[in-house]
């Protein structure tokens, strides 16, 4: 039992575990922040651009009735779809993965960003199959060995 409780000790102190962990608290606390970005500053100009409409509160009756609000609707106990929160839903995760899209491309570019990649110049000699000397890639005879490099 002893054994059991140091593995499950030398588990949850690894370091991956722990990255894990402080990664869930900031997505929580994230979400919430792009949830208030969503409800509190990307909706109401899209609201107004089209009517005054205010997302959470749409919804379509699937019993055929014609229900002034959401709330009479649900105080009716009428079949609904809630198509408004969908919408302030999905806005909320395209605007978390444009951000993780951000950040990811920022991660990337400042990890490179010590790193340039080396581009060799274009060969402007060849070997001699003859006697392995470097030779200028136009030639079509080694000058150190009188060999015929090409037949063409």
């Amino acid at each position: 039992m002893k054994k059991f409780f140091n593995e499950f000790k030398e588990f949850a102190t690894k370091g991956s575990v722990i990255d894990l962990a402080v990664g869930i608290m900031i997505g929580t606390a994230f979400n919430g922040v792009v949830n208030a970005l969503v409800k509190d500053i990307i909706t109401p100009p899209i609201s107004i651009v089209l009517n005054s409409v205010n997302f959470s509160t749409l919804f379509l009756s699937l019993n055929g009735v014609s229900y002034p609000t959401l709330a009479a609707a649900q105080t009716a106990g009428a079949p609904i779809l809630q198509y408004g929160d969908f919408l302030n839903t999905f806005i909320s995760f395209i605007i978390i993965a444009f951000v993780i899209f951000l950040v990811i491309k920022h991660i990337t570019y400042w990890r490179n960003r010590g790193t340039t990649k080396k581009v060799s110049p274009p060969a402007t000699t060849k070997i001699c199959p003859q006697c392995c000397t470097s030779i200028p890639l136009e030639a079509h005879r080694c000058p150190n060995c009188t060999s015929q490099l090409d037949s063409a």
